[in-house]
């Protein structure tokens, strides 16, 4: 991932002020270094721009490099036109409008004995002079840009431009994600009816169609050496209830070393499925025995979400490229004594995100669908949360977001993820909001507070957020 990066100023400066370019070339550097100290992509430095020719080259480097967002720091006073050839990436612009410290050194500056020696120390901390000009001509070019405005060690300044820097990350796993389709959708449940081709021309994933015959015959060609290490593998990821028999476990290990296989031949990021079929046949010994190995993949970082919710398992990839998780959940009751409210799901869960460590368990019915098996119980650690619906409406595809607490309590131990959350207003405020803006039944939850970085991606792709709380 790449991240375009440059510092604007005025080359009439430099032969009047000297010493003006090198401090400001240090600025640029103390931003890079930040941003590169935090990870997750290659910053593209394109120098100082100080007039069109440069503006032009630097235009033309990011274009080359494909970088997935441009920040363009206002190191002093610069001429709109230097900004003018970055209008035709079609990329997001964010705009830094960064002081070298919280104030000017008022009493440095007025003690200075050369008027000139004071002019450049004014234009070593004249950020915010060119930030009207260039938002004009932002505006004017229908360009998708943002501001932060702050100093160079400003914590706020720099909580925003890391998101910005994790929703980059963001577009550009999308992008490349290749999203798994395996099975049908559950016959009525018309809120997950996803659109396939929106998918995939607004986040960029390519939804490639996977057969279950084909993991069928991945399942059939499993060896009894591979069965053995993936029950050895279950033990360590799980804690194996004692009613989990020998047949289960190797029933649900065939299934998750093929699906394992599944998703390398294909080149998966993601996976969505659902299967119902007739009552005893192969592909029901198959979807019934899938959930350990989903949770697996899922604690990956390849999200699996069950009754083909494709809308959902996109939220969860998301989620799981903020490094946030993101478990598979559905609302599963209220609890107006404590103002709580129950999110859980059968199915895969996030394993990793677990308050303690997830437990595989029998079921003696998958509720609502065929067939028995293994089951993944486990609550989401406690703590800060956001839930996120990718939503499809009529005006297209949009994000809901909440942000709330995993919090301590009574569970449902029913063989689900189950989990109790508080938000920041009324349980019932909540779900009437969250419900109102119109989701499927399904949210994707990740721990921790990463509404900002979603909402920059939102930013990216041009689409609207709903933030209930």
């Amino acid at each position: 991932m790449k991240i375009g990066l440059l510092a604007v100023g005025l080359n009439t400066y430099w032969h009047q002020f000297g010493g003006l370019l090198e401090r400001l070339d240090s600025y640029r550097n103390a931003v890079k270094e930040k941003m590169e100290a935090r990870g997750g992509g290659i910053v593209v430095d394109a120098g100082m721009v100080d007039d069109v020719d440069k503006a032009h080259a630097a235009a033309a480097l990011f274009r080359r490099e494909e970088a997935e967002v441009l920040f363009i720091f206002i190191s002093t006073y610069a001429l709109s036109a230097t900004i003018v050839p970055f209008v035709n990436l079609r990329i997001p612009v964010v705009l830094l409008n960064l002081q070298p410290a919280p104030a000017i050194d008022y009493a440095r500056l007025n003690g200075m004995s050369d008027r000139g020696e004071m002019t450049g120390e004014w234009l070593a901390n004249c950020q915010a002079c060119s930030l009207p000009e260039f938002c004009s001509v932002l505006n004017r070019a229908g360009t998708k840009y943002d501001v932060v405005t702050g100093y160079l060690d400003d914590a706020e300044a720099w909580k925003e431009i890391y998101e910005w820097l994790d929703a980059a990350k963001v577009a550009h796993g999308m992008r490349r994600n290749r999203m798994g389709l395996l099975g049908n959708y559950y016959g009525g449940m018309v809120d997950v009816y996803s659109d396939l081709t929106l998918q995939s021309t607004v986040f960029g994933t390519h939804a490639e169609i996977v057969e279950m015959c084909e993991l069928h015959a991945l399942r059939n060609s499993v060896t009894q050496a591979e069965a053995d290490a993936r029950i050895a593998q279950f033990g360590r990821a799980f804690v194996i209830d004692p009613g989990c028999t020998p047949q289960e476990l190797e029933r649900a290990a065939r299934t998750s070393v093929a699906l394992d296989k599944l998703v390398e031949t294909h080149r998966l990021g993601s996976l969505a499925y659902y299967y119902t079929g007739a009552a005893g046949n192969e592909y029901e010994n198959i979807v019934t025995s899938v959930i350990a190995g989903n949770t697996l993949l899922t604690g990956r970082d390849i999200p699996v979400a069950g009754e083909y919710e494709v809308k959902n398992v996109q939220a969860m990839k998301i989620m799981a490229l903020l490094g946030a998780g993101g478990c598979f959940s559905e609302f599963y009751g209220m609890d107006f004594t404590d103002d709580v409210v129950l999110l859980g799901h059968d199915g895969p869960a996030h394993f990793l995100l677990g308050e303690q460590k997830a437990r595989l368990v029998p079921l003696p019915v998958y509720h609502g669908k065929p067939g028995k098996g293994l089951s993944i119980q486990m609550s989401v650690k406690h703590g800060p949360v956001t839930l996120l619906s990718v939503v499809e409406g009529s005006g297209g595809i949009s994000f809901l977001l909440a942000e709330g607490e995993s919090v301590p309590g009574p569970v449902l131990n029913i063989g689900n993820i189950n989990s109790r959350y508080k938000f920041p207003i009324p349980a019932r405020e909540f779900l009437n909001g969250w419900s109102k803006a119109g989701p499927s039944h399904h949210c994707a939850i990740g721990v921790g507070h990463v509404a900002g970085a979603i909402r920059r991606y939102a930013a990216m792709l041009g689409i609207p957020v709903t933030v209930v709380c």
